[in-house]
């Protein structure tokens, strides 16, 4: 009898055991595909979704904000060394006012990248999905969408190109 309460008992602490370790867990991490946000553009009047993204290249998400000190310095760490994200496709999102975004576009001359598209997060879709707690936040995406890894603040750009093995 003691030991079919003991096996009881140990199933039982698994199962939670389990359950508590699946909440922790991103959606990013448990699915691994690319977010089906709707990220609006620029103009305010256009979307891009995952369906804009160009087949067979790489992708890499950034999660940032316009204010925020070590994602300005991460976008200017990017530029310096942009023409070695050729054939990579690169996604800034953020929540912050359309405003404050397209001055940022503007600041960092974004808009002379055809690699680069920044858009607003309008559903706040990209927080919970990610389940981001430190900007910037970046994704990376191998050719057919499926998540290679992701990082939570500021990344030497050395280790970013070695995550799409260059």
């Amino acid at each position: 009898m003691k030991r079919l309460i003991f096996l009881f008992s140990f199933i039982g602490f698994s199962i939670l055991s389990q359950a508590q370790t699946d909440a922790d867990i991103s959606p990013s991490q448990r699915f691994k595909l690319f977010p089906q946000a709707k990220l609006l553009l620029a103009d305010s009047v256009h979307f891009f979704t995952k369906s804009d993204l160009k087949k067979n290249k790489p992708v890499m998400m950034i999660v940032f904000n316009p204010d925020c000190g070590h994602c300005q310095h991460e976008t200017e760490a990017l530029l310096k060394v942009i023409d070695k994200f050729k054939g990579i496709q690169i996604i800034m999102a953020t929540m912050a006012p359309l405003y404050e975004m397209n001055q940022f576009v503007k600041d960092y001359k974004l808009d002379q990248y055809k690699n680069i598209t920044v858009a607003k997060d309008v559903s706040y879709y990209l927080p919970t999905y990610y389940k981001i707690y430190n900007l910037p936040f970046l994704a990376f995406y191998d050719k057919k969408f499926n998540l290679i890894s992701d990082f939570s603040g500021t990344m030497p750009m050395a280790d970013v190109l070695k995550v799409f093995g260059r």
